[in-house]
């Protein structure tokens, strides 16, 4: 690890915009408004951070416009479809709703008994969804303070996805749940992991049909639903360099062309395109890891924050060389946009 940090000292060898008064510890998430251009970064610091992100060509600025506090390091954020309000929960195991567009104070709007480790707003059925390490997952009616519904999980919940009616969540122990939101109070489908080791993040098909995973051990799975598919499935290995083997800390679809971007712990982000199997693009390694990313409501913009995971423990930690950065990667249209498959209509 110390060579992989005297050998690439530089945290942004891509030349990404750099976003201005970033938080003082790792950033556990980052979410786009699904409206504008408002970046909100949870953090261990304890803090919830907005930045309005503005655009002049090809350059990028960053204005910070509001913050809160949790008890706590917050683990996981997301936005209400209207761009209004903003979600947030962690390690205080409760989630706080924030009126930021309003200017208004935040309130508690939902508990567990321990961490909250994902969170997701569902608008089709105006319900706040909740994953914890107590090994539940909780519906929340927001004007209520009891949850509609607790569903029990095989173990603590460690990745969530939803693309209405489908749900994924990824369980400590290489499970994962499957739901149909139409029915959200049973189970769909219960599929051990593709991968051997730690699910670290999973994302469903744009087109609900399936789900990435990504785990500790620098693979991603692509699952089919349909039993008729399964012949689709396959796994491949990324953010490995020689027997150095990273984690994939953040799988993210783009919202237009429907590819997707991997970031690990090796300091990389990659684009990928899961029909053609094909990597679209490989960006070169940050100083530290890229602990989590996401695009903008239209894909114009990749956020990304480069600092320590604590994937190599406490030991590798230094807090001198630790900065915390949140990059803004403007993609290209050859970086983002997918490849026709071999034996079909180029045109298509």
């Amino acid at each position: 690890m110390s060579n992989f940090l005297v050998s690439n000292p530089n945290p942004n060898p891509n030349n990404s915009f750099e976003v201005g008064q970033p938080p003082n510890d790792s950033v556990s998430s980052l979410s786009f408004s699904p409206k504008a251009n408002f970046l909100v970064a949870t953090s261990w610091d304890s803090q919830v951070r907005c930045w309005e992100i503005t655009r002049g060509g090809t350059s990028l600025a960053s204005m910070p416009r509001a913050s809160i506090l949790h008890d706590q390091p917050v683990l996981c954020s997301t936005w209400k479809d209207d761009g209004t309000t903003v979600f947030s929960g962690g390690c205080d195991k409760q989630v706080k709703m924030w009126p930021l567009i309003s200017g208004g104070q935040p309130v508690t709007v939902a508990m567990h008994d321990a961490p909250i480790k994902e969170i997701a707003w569902v608008p089709e059925m105006n319900l706040l969804v909740t994953g914890s390490w107590d090994k539940t997952l909780k519906y929340w009616d927001t004007r209520q303070s009891n949850p509609v519904h607790t569903q029990q999980l095989p173990d603590r919940c460690y990745a969530l996805t939803v693309r209405h009616p489908l749900m994924v969540v990824g369980t400590a122990d290489r499970n994962l749940v499957v739901f149909n939101l139409q029915n959200p109070q049973t189970e769909f489908k219960r599929i051990p992991s593709p991968l051997k080791h730690q699910t670290r993040c999973v994302a469903a098909f744009p087109d609900q049909q399936g789900f990435l995973v990504g785990s500790i051990e620098g693979r991603v799975g692509v699952h089919h639903l349909d039993d008729a598919q399964q012949g689709k499935n396959f796994t491949f290995k990324c953010h490995r360099e020689g027997n150095e083997i990273y984690a994939v800390n953040s799988l993210n679809f783009h919202p237009v062309h429907h590819t997707f971007a991997t970031a690990g712990s090796d300091g990389a982000f990659n684009f990928w395109d899961k029909d053609s199997k094909q990597r679209l693009k490989a960006m070169l390694r940050c100083s530290q890891p890229i602990a989590c990313s996401t695009f903008n409501n239209d894909g114009s913009i990749y956020a990304y924050s480069v600092c320590y995971d604590w994937s190599k423990g406490a030991e590798n930690h230094n807090p001198a060389t630790a900065k915390t950065h949140i990059f803004l990667h403007l993609p290209q249209e050859s970086e983002v946009k997918g490849k026709p498959r071999m034996g079909t209509n180029s045109r298509k």
